[in-house]
């Protein structure tokens, strides 16, 4: 059964040309699976396994085969997973402390994958080029540090080479160089134990926990029940989603397991940072709450329709000592900032002319609603020199004067909110800050002010809110449980001169982790009201639903979503504040009045430039009046 996103045609007639291919791909994904009933869905979302769904990314119309082999090694790696992954046997054996449940997390993918790479020449062929292409997108190739290489990617390739003998991908050779001398010393006899050990999932994760205790993390590992599981599972991976302490398949739509976070926009991992390393494989089977989960219970937090009720007087914080609001220069010294400024510029030389033409015709609008218009032939006001010479022909005619008339082009203010979540990473961020650097720019150009503000949380599934809680005996329905992070990257009045370097700030590693979205945008509208410009406009730009995985496994699944909706229906029918919305390959309609979905984030500066230029056109925002206020969010 093809998946809603797979446009399959049983005729044959008007199909794409890559029909037949996204077919293939979705019969092989339910074979290596084991599950015929298995929905393979390719859309522009990122590529990611939720419960019984697999999301690949949209093929090219005319695929390549390079492309044909990254997308099958995708899809390979999600059904090695349901294949081979025992969701139960995981909970019950991973660590507690975060550095090493993202390593535990990183090398059962790996383990997963090396089965089907031993049973399958060609699945170990796809799986290759994805790796490649995983790290050649993700810049591995340029780390120059420890502590720019993800341990736990180095340690996952170095498994993956000591079970199949394939090497590390070209791309992340320089990566795990930097730390295999490191790891071989303290962890080298244990690597070699795994081998024999890769078919059984407990065992491999027994000496695994060996391999941690040897790297100098036996503290991270936890109590660990060596008892048998009265309810093991019997279809060795294909367990209820929804089950206390299952993996998190069956978290939020947004932040699903996938293999190593294999993003086709090429995500790279983020490196440990204060709370431990920072890695998408850790949203792929977090038991969440290790210490509070049996209380708590998972939710099922799959995508599910939204409630309509009021969300906003139920929202509540546990606590927001740890909450923060920084400027870019706080969390970055001035050398780093300037070093990550030059790495954006080194990407995005060829998108900059691209951008840059799309704001030139932006300018070009606003410009043209500011041209001075005059009345002419008054009795007083400015002498017009042009009618001079009927002065001098004619001295009887009396002088001419002339006015300028009043522009309604009227003092207006912009902020523009990035989502800098982890699902943001790669690509979508670099193209982000490159949109609005450009855009403040041109928009300083023509007399608008410009913020740039970006919101994320200080660390993975909670932190200090989170060991508060737990502290305080883990009262129940507490609320978000994560410290925010909210970063001004440049205020309205500080010129885009001296703000231009903290955009750069965006590529540092580890900053992107989890998104709130509700909070952000109630912080950035409070910002904007107390702006004394007689217009105001709030662009938020997002690539997904609001997630927070610590929060939502204690509150209802829909938690942050329905705060969400009741912050923006609050600015939308209450406040002065124009808010519009961006979302990159998420469907931001079903939340905001105005609002547009593009499905690559290379569309984004063309969406950005054309949603300011409606704003500052009259005749479209009198088209948007007539309607009610409501105009439907264009698919591009």
């Amino acid at each position: 059964m093809a998946g809603p996103g797979s446009n399959s045609n049983p005729s044959g007639r008007n199909s794409p040309p890559n029909e037949p291919f996204k077919q293939s791909v979705g019969g092989t994904i339910r074979a290596i699976a084991g599950d015929p009933e298995l929905e393979i869905i390719f859309s522009g979302d990122r590529p990611g396994l939720s419960g019984n769904t697999v999301r690949l990314p949209e093929p090219s119309r005319k695929i390549n085969s390079r492309e044909v082999a990254i997308t099958r090694g995708l899809g390979d790696s999600m059904a090695l997973r349901k294949a081979c992954h025992d969701a139960k046997i995981h909970a019950r054996r991973a660590p507690s402390g975060p550095e090493a449940r993202v390593i535990f997390e990183a090398v059962e993918q790996a383990r997963c994958e090396a089965v089907g790479a031993l049973r399958m020449q060609g699945v170990g062929q796809n799986l290759t080029a994805m790796l490649e292409d995983k790290y050649l997108k993700a810049n591995a190739s340029t780390v120059v540090s420890r502590e720019e290489a993800p341990l736990q990617d180095a340690i996952a390739l170095m498994v993956r080479e000591r079970l199949t003998g394939a090497p590390p991908p070209e791309a992340a050779t320089k990566m795990v160089d930097l730390w295999r001398d490191w790891i071989e010393e303290k962890a080298g006899e244990d690597l070699d134990r795994l081998i024999p050990r890769v078919e059984d999932q407990d065992a491999f994760a027994k000496q695994l926990h060996q391999l941690l205790t040897s790297l100098d993390m036996a503290d991270e590992i936890g109590n660990q029940d060596d008892s048998d599981d009265e309810d093991e599972s019997d279809d060795n991976g294909n367990n209820d989603e929804s089950e206390t302490g299952a993996d998190n398949e069956d978290s939020e739509g947004e932040q699903e397991a996938s293999p190593q976070d294999m993003d086709m926009s090429g995500e790279e991992q983020d490196a440990g940072e204060q709370d431990g390393a920072d890695s998408d494989m850790d949203d792929m089977a977090d038991e969440d709450m290790a210490d509070g989960s049996e209380e708590t219970g998972e939710m099922d937090r799959q995508e599910m329709p939204l409630s309509n009720r009021p969300a906003g007087p139920d929202y509540r914080v546990f606590t927001d000592k740890f909450d923060e609001t920084v400027s870019a220069e706080d969390l970055c010294d001035a050398a780093e900032l300037e070093r990550l400024r030059g790495f954006l510029d080194k990407q995005l030389n060829h998108l900059g002319g691209a951008v840059a033409r799309l704001a030139n015709r932006l300018q070009r609008k606003l410009m043209a609603q500011q041209n001075r218009s005059w009345d002419f032939d008054l009795e007083e006001g400015i002498l017009d020199s042009a009618r001079l010479t009927r002065a001098i022909t004619d001295p009887m005619t009396p002088l001419a004067f002339k006015q300028e008339q009043d522009t309604n082009f009227r003092d207006t203010v912009v902020t523009l909110l990035l989502d800098n979540s982890g699902s943001m990473r790669g690509r979508p961020i670099t193209v982000a800050a490159t949109c609005a650097d450009i855009l403040a720019r041109t928009l300083e150009r023509c007399g608008v002010k410009v913020e740039i503000l970006g919101f994320t949380t200080k660390a993975w599934k909670g932190g200090q809110s989170r060991e508060a809680w737990l502290a305080d005996d883990k009262p129940s329905s507490p609320g978000r449980l994560n410290d925010l992070r909210h970063i001004i990257y440049k205020s309205a009045d500080a010129p885009w001169r001296r703000a231009r370097r903290n955009l750069g700030l965006m590529m540092r590693e580890g900053l992107l982790k989890e998104n709130i979205d509700g909070e952000a945008l109630a912080w950035a509208h409070e910002r904007l009201l107390a702006r004394p410009e007689q217009r105001r406009i709030l662009m938020m730009i997002s690539d997904g639903a609001p997630v927070d995985d610590c929060t939502l496994s204690v509150n209802p699944g829909n938690y942050l979503e329905r705060h969400l909706r009741y912050v923006i229906e609050d600015i939308e029918t209450r406040s002065p504040v124009e808010l519009i919305a961006i979302g990159i390959g998420h469907d931001v309609t079903r939340y905001y009045r105005r609002a547009v979905t593009i499905v690559d984030a290379e569309e984004l500066a063309g969406a950005m430039t054309d949603q300011l230029a409606d704003l500052f056109d009259d005749e479209v925002q009198a088209a948007y009046a007539s309607r009610g206020g409501r105009r439907a969010g264009k698919r591009r």
